[in-house]
Order: structure tokens, then sequence, then C-alpha cells
């Protein structure tokens, strides 16, 4: 199947007749209109794929660790839940945990161990919005795009309006009609970038909030185990 048979399908006839036969100009700006909207689309896709995988095992995360009593028993078990953002969170604190443990036997600087996790936060988040300043950039920038695609279109109308020396309406007509196609085709790329745009950063400040509650019930079980500790140091002690 030929791509204007494909394009015949999805758009109608008379809308490829009209890109058909737009000039060279006309054609390069929907060549790169449709280059801004593929990428634009990839980004969407993989990016809504990720998130929602990032929630969904957030939920099982925040389960399992709610149902732990010591942090081994979810430590051995959060591979399973990697693609949540919770999971490096975790991991950073559970590494610091460890460090402290390590060299003097109690945990002396909590604050480390708070670092550590906002550090570990930071380039979850970082990750899951990289790729997103492409959806910015196509609805800021392909507008402008069709806008150029259309303005060159219509001064070559009335170029050709000049050569011609017949000023109606229907001599003008399909010229004007054939330029509008960039303008309607950046609008076309723009508009799903923004309103997915906007989603994806809602979702992943709402990723960024759970991050900083989990960050302080992280807290609340290092000092729950600091405090069990204690007493069994003491007794060795004695």
């Amino acid at each position: 199947m030929h791509f204007s048979s494909v394009l015949l399908f999805f758009i109608g006839g008379e809308i490829v007749d009209l890109v058909l036969q737009t000039g060279p100009v006309a054609k390069s700006v929907l060549l790169l209109l449709i280059a801004f909207s593929v990428l634009s689309w990839a980004v969407i896709l993989s990016k809504w794929r990720l998130i929602s995988r990032a929630r969904r095992q957030s939920g099982r995360f925040i389960r399992s660790f709610r149902k732990a009593q010591r942090m081994q028993d979810i430590a051995s078990a959060a591979d399973q839940f990697r693609p949540s953002p919770l999971v490096g969170v975790f991991e950073g604190a559970v590494e610091e945990f460890r460090r402290q443990m390590g060299t003097t036997g109690s945990v002396h600087n909590p604050v480390a161990i708070q670092r550590a996790m906002q550090i570990a936060s930071s380039e979850e988040i970082t990750r899951l919005e990289r790729n997103l300043p492409w959806l910015a950039i196509t609805g800021a920038v392909t507008p402008f795009i069709g806008l150029f695609g259309t303005v060159w279109g219509i001064i070559d109308a009335f170029h050709g309006l000049g050569t011609a020396g017949a000023a109606t309406l229907r001599a003008v007509a399909p010229g004007i009609s054939e330029a509008l196609v960039t303008t309607a085709a950046g609008l076309a790329a723009a508009i799903p970038a923004v309103i997915a745009y906007n989603l994806l950063i809602g979702s992943i400040r709402e990723l960024a909030s759970r991050n900083d509650d989990f960050t302080l019930e992280m807290l609340n079980l290092v000092e729950r185990q600091t405090v069990e500790r204690q007493p069994q140091v003491t007794e060795a002690r004695h």
C-alpha cells in the first residue's frame, strides 16, 4: 500500500490533495512537523508506560514496607519493586544506615540518612523527567513552524496572483487553503504534546510527594530500630 493511499484512508482525499499540491517549502515544513510529532508520541508512550509502572509498583512497595517489622525484611524483597522510585530512596537510606552501623555500631547521624534519601529521591525524579522537555519544545515550537509554512504559502499565492493578474477569490482560495495546511499540522503536533506534558508532570509531582512522605516513614523505622538496638548494646557491654 502506497503512502498516499494510507493518507487517503486516515485523513481524506481533499486534505491529501492539498498536501500533495503544496510547494517544496510547505512540504519541508510538513516533514519537520511530522518528525516532531513522531518524536513527541514516542516520548509520550514511553513515559506513560514508565510512570504507570512506577505508580503501580510504588503502591505495592508501600504496602510491603508497612507490613514489614524490620528493615532487612523489606530490603530482601525490594528488587521486585524496582520500577518504583521509592526503591531507590529506600536503598539510599539502607546504604547510609549500614555505613553508620558498620563504623560505630549505632545510628549517630539520622540527618545523614535523611540527606541520602533526598539525594536518591532527586535522582529518581530526574530519571522520570528525562526527555520530557521534548514535549515542551514540541508544544512551543511547532505552531510557529506551521505558521511559517502558512505565511510562506500565502506570500507565494499572492505572488502568483500578481503574475497572473486575476485578483479574484476563486483564484486565491486554492493557494491559501494549501498554505493553511501547515498551520493545522503544527497544531496537530502541538496539542497532544502540551496535554501529555502537563499530565505527565502532574504524575511525576505526585510521585515526588510520595517520595517525601516515604522519607518520613523511613526515618521513623530507623529511629525504632535504633531504639530497639540500644538495650541490646547496653546488655552486651554489661
